[in-house]
């Protein structure tokens, strides 16, 4: 195989983001004929697992300068390292996608981590009246960009669907957990009425319905991540079912992994807006790789997964009266729960796993540099 120089370039994501440094990354320079480098904001330039970071400085907090600055800044780090191949993550890096093909005259590659063009439809720093049209502009724009670039790269079917319209390279890299990086024993501990959700806290997300149905019961949720808001915090923290959350703020892998070796239960009660109902949250699969049952909005993307594995049990994530009932009748079942949580956890092993999805990764770099 011939040797690569691989570039990864974020302007939004942190350096310890799962999906680009601790599986794509790390896994790349893992093997001695590639050179891996990531390029990235607000970090410290070093060496790490083999990847040389690249860093510099942007206001990420301020949305339109980090749109306006910081992809400039990136390129001119790429320019500098003349790679084989540039991984782009964000949307905002397609301003630069064909700078880098005509600078560099390397094979360019964006990975499009949601679909967002129906993302755009739900954000909530935009006014409501300008949603729709900023989506069809982006659609647009990304169509008219990946059209000129050299492949995309995507996380469910649906998404890489969308794109294989108007460019012929395609890959599905779903995020799937590595199962060296997220190690977990079996579960001998006692049985324990402790829950679990693990990521962004948004109103989107359930976790108003999620804490009201922790009214008048003994379930215990073990809650880790940041709020979009300080509004929603205060807003979820006056809620009576507050007084069973253990409240753990955003936290490090081993934080992860310990809160969900002391869960029975993780629970993805995503609402059904239109870019949830076709992706596969990370979460999702993070629960199976622990052994986990899981309590999960009923979408028929996510049984594709949950269904065959028999792992999970599904609610309508805005009715807080049916997820308390679902959550009471699994934590009064102890060993069919913690079969539900036997059964995701072979099947991660078996099928949904970073492994498989990194010799797709592979195969499609060099796919690109054949032709």
């Amino acid at each position: 195989m011939k040797r690569l120089k691989i570039c990864h370039i974020t302007t939004v994501h942190n350096e310890g983001d799962i999906r680009i440094f601790h599986k794509m990354c790390v896994s790349l320079a893992a093997n001695p004929l590639n050179q891996v480098y990531l390029i990235i904001p607000n970090a410290t330039s070093r060496n790490e697992k083999g990847v040389e970071i690249l860093s510099f400085v942007s206001d990420t907090e301020n949305r339109k300068v980090r749109i306006k600055k910081a992809g400039q800044k990136a390129l001119e780090l790429a320019n500098e390292l003349k790679a084989d191949i540039y991984h782009l993550h964000d949307p905002e890096l397609l301003t630069i996608a064909r700078k880098l093909k005509k600078q560099i005259g390397a094979k360019v590659v964006f990975d499009s981590h949601e679909d967002v063009p129906k993302q755009l439809l739900d954000k909530i720093w935009i006014p409501a009246y300008q949603r729709k049209l900023l989506s069809r502009v982006y659609e647009r724009y990304e169509r008219f960009v990946c059209a000129r670039i050299d492949g995309v790269i995507s996380v469910t079917p649906i998404i890489c669907n969308r794109f294989q319209k108007f460019q012929k390279n395609v890959a599905l890299i779903a995020n799937y957990p590595d199962l060296e990086e997220l190690t977990f024993s079996d579960k001998k501990n006692d049985f324990s009425r402790t829950i679990c959700y693990v990521g962004g806290i948004f109103q989107t997300r359930g976790i108003l319905e999620l804490v009201q149905a922790l009214d008048n019961t003994d379930i215990q949720l073990l809650l880790a991540g940041s709020f979009e808001s300080e509004e929603l915090e205060q807003h979820v923290k006056a809620l009576k079912g507050w007084q069973n959350v253990t409240f753990l703020g955003q936290v490090g892998r081993n934080e992860i992994k310990d809160i969900l070796e002391k869960s029975e239960i993780g629970v993805v009660t995503l609402h059904p807006t239109k870019s949830y109902v076709e992706s596969y949250p990370i979460k999702l699969f993070e629960y199976m790789a622990a052994g986990i049952a899981i309590l999960a909005s009923d979408f028929p993307l996510w049984r594709t997964i949950t269904d065959p594995a028999e792992c999970a049990n599904y609610v309508d994530p805005k009715n807080s009266l049916e997820i308390q009932r679902v959550l009471l009748k699994m934590l009064d079942t102890p060993s069919e729960t913690r079969q539900m949580g036997t059964n995701g956890k072979i099947a991660v092993q078996m099928i949904y796993n970073w492994k498989s999805e990194f010799e797709k990764l592979q195969a499609f770099y060099h796919k690109l540099i054949e032709n």
